[in-house]
């Protein structure tokens, strides 16, 4: 049996154990959450380490991949200072893989309904974090609004194509890089904050896409007929989308015993699974998928 565990600096309440088969194999997917306690969690994984055969990150990215290059996170990467044996990922090798065939399947599943209520106009809350996912829905010819500089910094400049996201990574996240990683995306029990903000852009959107806790963060009151596209959600997330009025939500992870995990512990499933004693390439990951048939998941809310 393998065993592949994600340690979170996200709220321990949203903690899980399942077990499921892959290929034959028995997996335990195990998620620990530390609620913003950044030494905790390095302390979890120097003492997992070894003992358990693939490590995911939670809460947060070591790296933040836009286009071709990567921008590492440096108050995170402390978290894995003590990790000599198990392999290590953050999921970002599937947000590159996974993630970017995400407007493909809305497109299949839901393309009429899009037609009607709205037409292809989408939402990323945040692109340098899934660059997969922002991609995809560009690259589809959905007109896009990139939100990187309102749900990141609060500053209230949308972004209109990837090549200014990219313009912006290039001038900013070498510094927002070495920031506290806290002031960036909300940790531990703020993850359960809701505070409604950027109300024009939620409405003017089809499809909002991104990570689950800048899309309900800031998630208008009332948004009714809406897509909501995302990762990781547990049942509070999925009533606080249906109680807004969401039509469609879409998971980019299979749901396993009433819950999704996050793109970095299914990675680290597919590595234990692998039993390489590394990380995946993506072409490695886009094999696993296509042998496992693993693909979004569409749920319909109201």
């Amino acid at each position: 049996m393998k065993r592949a565990v994600s340690i979170s600096i996200g709220s321990s309440k949203r903690d899980k154990r399942v077990e499921i088969e892959l290929l034959g194999e028995k997996v335990v997917l195990e998620r620990i959450g530390t609620d913003g306690d950044m030494e905790k969690a390095a302390r979890l994984f120097q003492e997992l380490d070894g003992k358990v055969d693939a490590f995911g990150v939670g809460g947060t990215d070591l790296a933040l991949r836009v286009g071709e290059k990567v921008y590492p996170l440096h108050s995170v990467r402390s978290l894995v200072r003590f990790v000599r044996h198990t392999p290590v990922v953050d999921g970002g090798g599937l947000k590159n893989t996974l993630e970017y065939r995400l407007a493909a399947f809305v497109d299949v599943r839901l393309g009429d309904y899009i037609a009607a209520h709205g037409g292809r106009k989408a939402l990323i809350t945040s692109s340098a974090d899934r660059w997969g996912m922002a991609a995809s829905f560009a690259e589809a010819g959905y007109e896009t609004v990139f939100g990187d500089l309102m749900f990141g910094l609060g500053v209230p400049l949308p972004l209109r194509s990837l090549k200014s996201v990219k313009i912006m990574a290039a001038a900013l996240l070498p510094v927002v890089g070495r920031l506290p990683f806290e002031w960036l995306y909300p940790t531990g029990e703020k993850q359960d904050e809701w505070v409604p903000k950027w109300e024009k852009h939620y409405r003017w959107a089809t499809v909002i896409a991104g990570d689950c806790h800048y899309v309900k963060r800031h998630l208008p009151r009332r948004l009714e007929g809406k897509i909501i596209v995302t990762n990781t959600t547990v049942p509070a997330d999925v009533e606080r989308f249906r109680s807004v009025g969401i039509k469609y939500l879409i998971t980019s992870t299979p749901r396993l015993d009433g819950r999704t995990f996050g793109t970095n512990m299914l990675e680290a499933a597919l590595v234990a699974l692998a039993g390489k004693g590394r990380p995946l390439a993506e072409a490695e990951l886009n094999a696993y998928l296509d042998e496992l048939g693993l693909e979004p998941q569409l749920h319909e809310l109201n």
